[in-house]
């Protein structure tokens, strides 16, 4: 086993309510797909568990996703329970005729709380950010992002830090709701033998567990609307295969176009 595989195996069983002790021989993979683009999104205000509709591009992107996934034989669906969450997932089973599936919601798979900043600007949030983090300003926190010099544990807990109200989550508390729902969702398709889950849910929400798979900087990156991380379970190990990709998004336009 390589380095790596070793370092990500030992650390993810080291997290509570993610693996298992037990060894499976059933194998699944996890889609988790971030929602389309919202209206607060085309704003640039903050939206955790405030909420917004999909404009018309983020209905279209999420056909386009739904086209491309179409191939994939999902045994179950799960998204947060948000509705720009559950709209994307709605779109996405009708574009790719699997409306047969019956969608479970999951309130551990909602965005990040960001407390009394929901609905501001994204810069006001940044910018209070930076000055917990000891940097000038929301570029200069952007620009740290950019050189993979800021994880998104630091990033959590700076916004959490930097809530006049205190009321933002921080790091462990989007770990501990997050990771317990993919508990449930692995518990579930262990038992049913699922091969394929589709997961909608939130930019922040997926770094997180991304986060905890690589240990790495570069996690924080933030994703496109509709990207997707696919990540690999079996006999107890998370991998990530795909860290957050268009190519279905792509391969679905063109499908759709022609």
């Amino acid at each position: 086993m390589s380095r790596y595989l070793l370092f990500v195996v030992l650390m993810f069983n080291a997290l509570p309510g993610i693996a298992s002790s037990e060894s499976h021989s059933d194998e699944i993979t996890l889609y988790f797909a971030r929602h389309g683009e919202t209206l607060l999104n085309t704003l640039d205000h903050v939206q955790g568990w405030a909420d917004s509709p999909l404009t018309e591009e983020g209905q279209r992107i999420a056909r386009y996703l739904g086209a491309g996934l179409k191939d994939i034989p999902f045994d179950s669906v799960y998204s947060g329970d948000s509705g720009r969450q559950r709209s994307t997932l709605e779109i996405i089973l009708q574009t790719s005729g699997k409306t047969r599936l019956i969608p479970t919601e999951l309130s551990g798979l909602r965005e990040s709380f960001f407390g009394s900043y929901e609905g501001l600007r994204n810069e006001e949030m940044r910018d209070a950010s930076a000055r917990v983090l000891c940097l000038r300003d929301s570029q200069a926190l952007m620009q740290e992002m950019a050189k993979e010099n800021l994880s998104i544990k630091q990033l959590q807990n700076a916004i959490a830090a930097a809530d006049p109200q205190g009321l933002a989550e921080n790091y462990q508390q989007v770990k501990a709701r997050t990771h317990d729902a993919v508990k449930r969702i692995i518990s579930a398709g262990m038992e049913k033998h699922e091969k394929n889950i589709l997961i909608v849910t939130s930019g922040m929400t997926i770094m997180n567990l991304v986060y905890e798979l690589t240990n790495k900087p570069l996690a924080i990156k933030p994703l496109a609307n509709a990207a997707v991380v696919k990540i690999n379970y079996k006999n107890g190990e998370y991998r990530v295969i795909e860290p957050g990709t268009l190519k279905y998004v792509e391969a679905g336009k063109k499908s759709l176009e022609d």
